[in-house]
């Protein structure tokens, strides 16, 4: 993603990146930290299984220490709770119908560092995603899918109403 780019996100999303940032940085990191010094004192590093392993885990947390702090950094966080809008925005949950085979899905659009299709989060950038935005109940959403054009009609669109606890 460039840095340019926005990235759109839920509050509940963006909660996630940042308690897993702090889980990092003031959990695992330290205590990583503190076993790879203690096998250091050990003395020969070389075939010292917590030596290795904990460098080896500390370079993965730092790498991701580095990508979240910069995906929080870019965030802008989307409250969509309360709106009212009949048209299909980030945020939304629809309902809708498969036209070919009459199957019934639901899904959210969130941000990209939200997706879960199991269980119905998809990005606003996905295929899907962006053929739903603007749309409204009633209307058909036309997806190139790697099987072929599939056609949804739009069953329901809702918001939030209150913050989930």
């Amino acid at each position: 993603m460039k840095t340019s780019e926005k990235n759109y996100i839920t509050p509940e999303g963006h909660q996630k990146l940042v308690d897993e940032l702090y889980t990092l940085v003031k959990v695992e990191r330290p205590e990583i930290t503190r076993i790879v010094a203690w096998a250091a004192a050990n003395g020969d590093r070389s075939e010292n299984a917590d030596y290795i392993y904990g460098k080896k885990r500390l370079r993965e947390i730092d790498k991701r220490i580095g990508f979240l702090n910069s995906r929080v950094e870019a965030a802008v966080v989307v409250d969509v709770v309360g709106l009212k809008s009949k048209k299909i925005q980030f945020g939304a949950t629809v309902t809708m119908k498969n036209l070919e085979n009459e199957e019934i899905k639901q899904c959210a659009i969130v941000g990209v560092d939200e997706v879960d299709t199991a269980i119905g989060k998809i990005s606003w950038r996905s295929p899907l995603g962006a053929a739903l935005l603007g749309k409204e109940v009633g209307d058909i959403a036309m997806v190139n899918a790697p099987s072929g054009l599939i056609e949804y009609e739009i069953l329901e669109v809702k918001y939030m109403t209150e913050r989930q606890a």
